[in-house]
């Protein structure tokens, strides 16, 4: 498997981390809030095969930079088209899971004939009440030393880093102008989109799902049993044939 790491610096200071894996048409992959982009070799290298893999590490985690000090998924939509745009791709296939899946309904909508075909994974139109709760409980101070440890495997630039996106997570919880999608502007996606769902997400219940499901014009649903809001993870080897077949049909 070939492997090309880069930096590129998008809008002015904006410093993004990219790896870009294989030949064939590209397929951008986006984790999730607070993960990074090793966070996809836990679905091993058959979710790429055949692909140009594009997988940043969105603003301010991994290796990103984030001069903003915010997080806002429309901004990083807009982020994400730069980088394309500097890479010369115009149309792709895509992978978003949670945070990543968030962005990509932006993708989808704000540029909507470059998305050819997406899968959504554990992400939703707005933050519910329930989400929000858990978003409240964002401190630093009352995260354990096993979270501390894995947040550090991720995110290489410091506590203060990390501190950070937990900050700007806890931010989500009293923002509304970002993640607000209504069934009209979901009606714009010209992707064929398939939304994956646990229906024992902790963060989105299911009912979103099925809200994305019928707004879409050409969408597909796949809820998983018993799955939590990391159900891809959960049923890993079926995620990963499912979503080659769906992204992979014409």
């Amino acid at each position: 498997m070939s492997v090309h790491e880069s930096k590129m610096h998008l809008r002015g200071d904006m410093e993004m981390h990219v790896d870009i894996h294989g030949e064939g048409e590209p397929l951008v992959l986006l984790h999730g809030f607070l993960g990074c982009g090793r966070d996809f070799r836990h679905l091993g290298e058959t979710l790429h095969e055949g692909f140009r893999a594009i997988v940043p590490d969105l603003p301010g985690h991994g290796l990103s930079g984030n001069p903003r000090g915010a997080f806002v998924f429309r901004e990083v939509a807009r982020d994400m088209f730069t980088l394309l745009d500097e890479l010369g791709i115009d149309r792709f296939r895509a992978i978003g899971f949670s945070g990543g899946g968030n962005v990509l309904l932006h993708m989808a909508t704000q540029q909507p004939g470059r998305v050819e075909a997406m899968v959504i994974a554990a992400a939703t139109p707005y933050f519910p009440e329930q989400a929000r709760a858990v978003m409240r409980q964002l401190t630093a101070e009352s995260r354990s030393e096993e979270e501390w440890r894995e947040m550090r495997e991720r995110h290489v630039r410091g506590d203060e880093q990390i501190g950070a996106l937990w900050a700007q997570g806890r931010a989500f919880a009293d923002r509304y102008d970002d993640m607000n999608f209504t069934p009209p502007y979901l009606a714009t996606i010209r992707a064929r989109t398939l939304i994956v769902y646990g229906d024992r997400d902790h963060l989105y219940p299911v009912e979103l799902a099925l809200e994305m499901y019928r707004a879409i014009p050409d969408a597909r649903l796949w809820v998983v049993p018993g799955g939590g809001h990391g159900a891809a993870f959960e049923e890993r080897e079926q995620f990963v044939r499912v979503a080659r077949s769906f992204l992979k049909a014409q």
